[in-house]
């Protein structure tokens, strides 16, 4: 397949201002036909949500840029469905401003738009750049197109994504990709109480991440040792192994449901 043929789907939760969108855009340009469809505006840790209550509007940026009203999962359902011409052979979601590590895939907006694009049939991937108050995108873009080529070239197993998460460090200095699985983190008081100026209490979910667990090729530990991690996350996520065991309740279950029957010389009760 030449590259003149090859059209890849970029969007993100940072927005369409986003310089992660735009490294990670201008990087597969390189690769192949980019089209790129974000949110208008940040929609950090939004999940998997869909909106549903208000209508959609799309707005053009440039040739094959635009900007959606709505979540990354928004903007992935109206790019196949009605912005882009033909099927992109590849989605890719980020560069995003900080890691996608362990249970944060669960919450993060990048993650979720690569997840849309898998349950679409899309060979899909998320890609997350560590970092503070700068972000080396530039390093982030350069193993996001390595990782995109071997999936247009060898494709991704069924109901499969890749969650590629990228150290904060130049690239000259990461000793290379490492095969992950995702870790499970915990956090120092993640409710933060404070009061305003009025005298009422308000809330920030916030906290100090203190403690991973998982060690075994845990993908929060290869970030730390500065290595790109890479861990495939499947889309089924049915604990098959206890299957069996919960079969068990079936007929208590089965029971419980059904009505009591009366016994013999059992008065019937009057109703009203």
């Amino acid at each position: 397949m030449s590259s003149s043929r090859i059209r890849i789907l970029v969007t993100n939760d940072d927005g369409i201002h986003s310089a992660g969108l735009s490294a990670l855009a201008k990087a597969l340009a390189r690769v192949a036909e980019v089209w790129v469809v974000a949110p208008d505006r940040e929609r950090t840790a939004v999940a998997h949500a869909v909106t549903l209550h208000k209508p959609l509007r799309v707005h053009q940026f440039g040739k094959r840029v635009y900007a959606i009203n709505g979540t990354p999962v928004d903007c992935v359902n109206l790019a196949l469905a009605t912005i882009m011409r033909s099927k992109p052979h590849l989605l890719v979601s980020g560069i995003n401003k900080g890691v996608n590590l362990g249970d944060d895939v669960l919450y993060s907006g990048t993650v979720s738009a690569a997840v849309e694009g898998t349950i679409l049939g899309i060979p899909s991937m998320a890609v997350s750049q560590e970092g503070k108050d700068r972000f080396r995108f530039d390093v982030g873009a350069h193993f996001a197109v390595r990782v995109a080529r071997l999936i247009l070239k060898q494709g991704l197993p069924e109901e499969t994504l890749i969650n590629l998460n990228i150290p904060d460090c130049p690239a000259s200095s990461i000793p290379g990709v490492r095969i992950t699985c995702l870790s499970r983190r915990r956090f120092d008081n993640p409710i933060v109480e404070k009061i305003d100026p009025h005298g009422r209490t308000y809330y920030w979910i916030a906290g100090t991440r203190i403690s991973w667990s998982r060690n075994k090729d845990a993908d929060h530990e290869a970030i730390a040792e500065g290595s790109v991690s890479l861990t495939p996350i499947y889309l089924d996520s049915t604990h098959y192994g206890v299957l069996d065991r919960f079969r068990s309740w079936e007929p208590v279950l089965r029971g419980g449901s059904r009505p009591r029957r009366r016994q013999a010389g059992e008065p019937t009760r009057k109703r009203g």
